[in-house]
């Protein structure tokens, strides 16, 4: 009887080995459905880049204002008889610097 039960538990470990550790296991397809889900994130986040990209390219086939606002802000341009004027920000000033001191 205790052969018996060696060899039936050995025969059920032998069939559990495969479904649990083997090629098509549990632990392969958890591995598995795992990377799709990541790629999957992945693909979703390609995909709103690429819709930005089309209508980027859409918009510099169909028309002038796109291409003249990349030259102005990206290559520095102006059009012609257009005068260039630039207004540097104003640095943040340093009180202590700028007030007269109240000991004196």
């Amino acid at each position: 009887m205790r052969w018996l039960s060696l060899v039936l538990i050995s025969l059920l470990l032998l069939v559990q080995y495969p479904l649990w550790l083997g090629k098509g296991g549990w632990l392969r397809v958890w591995d598995v459905d795992h990377r799709l889900q990541i790629q999957k994130e992945n693909n979703k986040k390609l995909e709103v880049r690429n819709a930005g990209l089309d209508a980027e390219v859409r918009d510099l086939k169909q028309g002038y204002d796109a291409i003249e606002e990349r030259a102005r802000f990206e290559l520095g341009m102006i059009k012609q008889d257009e005068v260039f004027v630039q207004i540097p920000e104003k640095a943040p000033s340093d009180t202590a610097t700028d007030s007269p001191s109240k000991g004196r």
